[in-house]
């Protein structure tokens, strides 16, 4: 069980507002904001790199939190400043030629969508979209039937940015290793909110942020990549962190995940993000999950019961990301009237999911996701607001 009234009092701002916007960015714990508030004094107090040096330890410790989360190695771990960042150091590394495939989603996010077609353009290899099944999610036989010689990688948004859906990433991994196929899962809005398993997803690359489900700062990331895939990888970009000068002709890149990073980084948040990290593990992720579900579906059964709202979500198990339409009344005057009302919520435009929102001709959307230290009432002081603006 998860004790509510202790996390909420860790969340100071619970208590002022309803805050249903952690697809976007969460609300951080206060041992979060202590960590990265104590660190920014102490390198007031003896300078950035002294304060490094003092805080080794608890820096070197981040990268064991972020495996224990997946069930990966430190040394398959990379921190990085957002999970873009983490994701195109992976997808850039990757190398293709005129003809190479490239698999994805219907329902992949934008940032990604728009690397394949610069990779696309500038080496001639395409990008395949494998078609969604009848419940919305990505249609597995149909990509077993895609698969051939060409296809140099698999990439696909585990919990795309709207729709709820919860793309099928442990179904897509088996059929990746069974064709030694490259697989790139971005976890954005799953870490956090799901139990994430690398091992048994699958995955040979995974990147993340920690600004979302996860309660973690802003500007905060990090990738995973599969140890046996790592040694084939060479950076797009490097310094002499990633890959020390030894000689006046050579470099040699580092043996861990660490080759991806760059010398200088933002120690007070990685801080921050290994504290949103161990909170969450003392929590634990699946009861996390578990209420997060139970939120999301209570606010859908109450949106079903008001005229005029669509609900956009979409597979068999939609996650804590419930996306709606209202006739009548645009997603961003929504979100305005709900902050008016001390309700935090968000919009989705159609240009974030390009794919996905032109099949389903889908508007701009508005979207709410729930966490757990949501309490069932804000999901239903939602739902009485929307019930107050719905067409008569």
């Amino acid at each position: 069980m998860i004790d509510i009234d202790r996390i909420r009092a860790d969340t100071p701002a619970a208590s002022r507002l309803a805050y249903l916007h952690n697809a976007g960015a969460a609300l951080m714990p206060t041992r979060v904001i202590a960590a990265m508030k104590g660190h920014i004094d102490l390198e007031s107090e003896i300078g950035g790199y002294a304060a490094a040096d003092r805080e080794s330890d608890r820096l070197e410790a981040v990268y064991s939190s972020v495996a224990r989360l997946l069930n990966a190695a430190p040394d398959e771990i990379a921190l990085m400043e957002n999970a873009t960042v983490a994701w195109q150091m992976a997808f850039y590394a990757l190398p293709f030629a005129k003809g190479d495939r490239i698999l994805t989603a219907e329902a992949e996010y934008a940032a990604n969508y728009v690397a394949f077609l610069q990779v696309a353009r500038r080496t001639g290899a395409v990008i395949d979209v494998v078609p969604s099944d009848a419940s919305g999610e990505l249609d597995v036989g149909a990509l077993e039937r895609m698969i051939d010689t060409r296809v140099k990688l698999i990439a696909i948004t585990w919990v795309p940015t709207n729709g709820g859906l919860v793309n099928p990433a442990a179904a897509v991994g088996k059929i990746a290793r069974a064709h030694g196929i490259p697989y790139l899962l971005d976890a954005c809005q799953a870490v956090g909110q799901m139990e994430v398993d690398v091992a048994a997803i699958g995955c040979d690359m995974l990147s993340a942020t920690g600004r979302k489900f996860l309660r973690g700062p802003r500007g905060t990331g990090f990738l995973y990549v599969r140890r046996a895939l790592l040694q084939q990888l060479e950076p797009p970009m490097i310094d002499h962190f990633a890959a020390p000068w030894v000689s006046r002709d050579t470099y040699q890149l580092r043996d861990d995940a660490r080759r991806f990073e760059t010398w200088e980084n933002n120690y007070a948040a990685r801080l921050g993000l290994g504290a949103a990290v161990d909170y969450a593990l003392e929590i634990g992720l699946g009861p996390i999950e578990q209420r997060c579900r139970l939120l999301a579906d209570r606010l859908r059964n109450g949106l079903a019961t008001i005229r005029g709202v669509t609900i956009r979500d979409l597979g068999r198990t939609p996650g804590a990301i419930v996306s709606f339409t209202m006739d009548g009344c645009e997603a961003n005057a929504i979100v305005s009237s709900a902050a008016a009302a001390g309700i935090t919520i968000g919009a989705s435009h159609p240009s974030s999911t390009r794919i996905d929102a032109e099949l389903r001709a889908l508007p701009p959307v508005v979207r709410a996701s729930p966490h757990y230290y949501n309490t069932e009432s804000e999901i239903d002081r939602l739902i009485d607001l929307l019930a107050g603006l719905a067409p008569r």
